[in-house]
């Protein structure tokens, strides 16, 4: 089945005549009139009563929606393709690990809207192992982590900035009036750790370094939890200065602590990248991130 055949079917089942209907598709009656004998022969079937007017048989009539979404949708994926060809519409497809916040991304996704006058983002979540199988797979064209497990030869990876962790408890809590927090202090607190967090157990084994165990406190799976958690003065946590915090919360630096990430941009080499993906890694590779280093 051509889509041009099913182009006159739809245009004679409109018009009720052969004559106009070669008119309105700009072909002469005779190719019409064989195009359509070439569908039916497929179909099984009459499609008209060559009466006048001319009238839908019954297959006709049961054929007419089917055929006319049919052509729609091919309609619909040609525009589209023509307008992801011309740059009109721009799709992305960004995979992060959970313990890197959208909010670093927006600024930038302000900007490419103003490039585009359709913008189709795709969001992904998943740990450093799954965002680098996203990657491998297709099923992301960039990745935003602090860092991700996978030795793959064809991975690129770009470090974006390198922030610091900070203590972070709500401002009821009996440590949070303390100009200065020592690691003494926090002796006897119930931790709430990040396994999201690609630090995680980087993070755990420094806080052993300096006493303090963080191993049998409470095991968090998701940002948003650990917020509730902490509103709620449950426990502390070290938190990345980039992850934002409510007005109920407190961040604030622990003396002798002292730990950090670096966030990477990932990409797979070779790789051919829609005009989206390529202009938010220019951006985020020439973007001046320097104010991350102080943020809190």
């Amino acid at each position: 089945m051509e889509m041009h055949q099913v182009r006159y079917f739809l245009a004679v089942a409109r018009t009720l005549n052969f004559t106009r209907a070669a008119d309105e598709c700009n072909v002469s009656q005779p190719s019409l009139t064989r195009a359509i004998k070439q569908l039916e022969a497929e179909l099984g079937g009459d499609l008209f009563r060559r009466e006048r007017p001319t009238q839908l048989t019954e297959l006709g009539q049961r054929m007419h929606p089917l055929l006319k979404q049919c052509y729609e949708a091919a309609a619909g994926a040609r525009s589209l393709a023509s307008a992801f060809k011309s740059g009109e519409v721009g799709a992305l497809r960004i995979a992060l690990t959970h313990a890197v916040d959208l909010s670093l991304l927006i600024p930038f996704l302000n900007q490419i809207k103003r490039q585009f006058n359709r913008l189709e983002l795709r969001f992904l979540r998943g740990d450093s192992r799954e965002v680098a199988e996203m990657l491998k797979k297709g099923e992301a064209e960039l990745g935003i982590a602090a860092e991700l497990d996978e030795s793959w030869e064809r991975l690129d990876s770009w470090p974006l900035f390198t922030e610091d962790f900070r203590l972070v408890l709500s401002k009821e809590h009996r440590l949070a009036k303390q100009g200065e927090i020592a690691l003494d202090d926090l002796q006897s607190e119930q931790w709430l750790s990040r396994n999201y967090c690609e630090h995680a157990d980087r993070l755990s084994a420094s806080l052993r370094e300096h006493g303090l165990n963080s191993d049998h406190g409470h095991q968090i799976s998701s940002e948003r939890d650990l917020i509730e958690l902490l509103e709620a003065d449950v426990g502390v946590a070290v938190m990345p200065v980039t992850s934002p915090i409510p007005p109920t919360l407190k961040r604030t630096t622990v003396e002798g602590l002292d730990a950090r990430r670096t966030v990477h941009l990932y990409g797979v080499a070779g790789r051919e990248r829609t005009a989206v993906a390529s202009a938010v890694m220019r951006m985020l590779r020439g973007a001046d991130w320097r104010r991350h280093k102080n943020m809190g």
